[in-house]
């Protein structure tokens, strides 16, 4: 089976790629199969498999999840032909023998997804004090770097 993710960047532009193997695996990792370099995907974000004619795919406990067709994929499941994925802030479609020809963006905008946080817990005011007075000399001005949508070639991003 020849099956294709089709990444649609914001400029409209679109770039093919193919999954190498059975089994392809998405992430930060350099171990991955598809390497993508962004802070919105998880060192090892999602799985695609294929196994005859079937496709699936996996989120691996991600941070920003993985959703296809706009739902949060849990466990396996099935892919078919101009289905759209989304990891972390990048649209995917799949692309199996070749369908669909033509590749469209989705009808709807997808709102990204926040990552899976912990809810907020009340800090007493006397160490939320003694925190801010430990971190006043610290200056992480130049320890960022920023990654953001006007770097509209994701190309340098993503390695397979």
């Amino acid at each position: 089976m020849e099956a294709n993710l089709v990444l649609l960047k914001k400029n409209g532009s679109q770039k093919t790629v193919p999954l190498p193997s059975s089994v392809t695996v998405i992430g930060r990792r350099h171990d991955c199969d598809l390497r993508i370099g962004l802070p919105t995907i998880s060192r090892r974000h999602c799985q695609i498999s294929q196994n005859g004619e079937s496709l699936k795919v996996r989120d691996l406990d991600s941070a920003w999840g993985t959703f296809l067709n706009g739902q949060r994929v849990n466990g396996d499941t099935a892919v078919k032909a101009g289905d759209y994925v989304r990891i972390g802030q990048l649209t995917f479609v799949f692309q199996i023998e070749g369908k669909p020809e033509r590749i469209l963006p989705p009808e709807e905008p997808e709102a990204p997804a926040k990552p899976k946080k912990a809810p907020a817990q009340e800090v007493p005011d006397d160490l939320a004090a003694d925190l801010e007075d430990s971190f006043a000399d610290l200056d992480a001005s130049d320890s960022a770097i920023a990654i953001d949508d006007s770097d509209s070639d994701l190309d340098d991003l993503i390695d397979v």
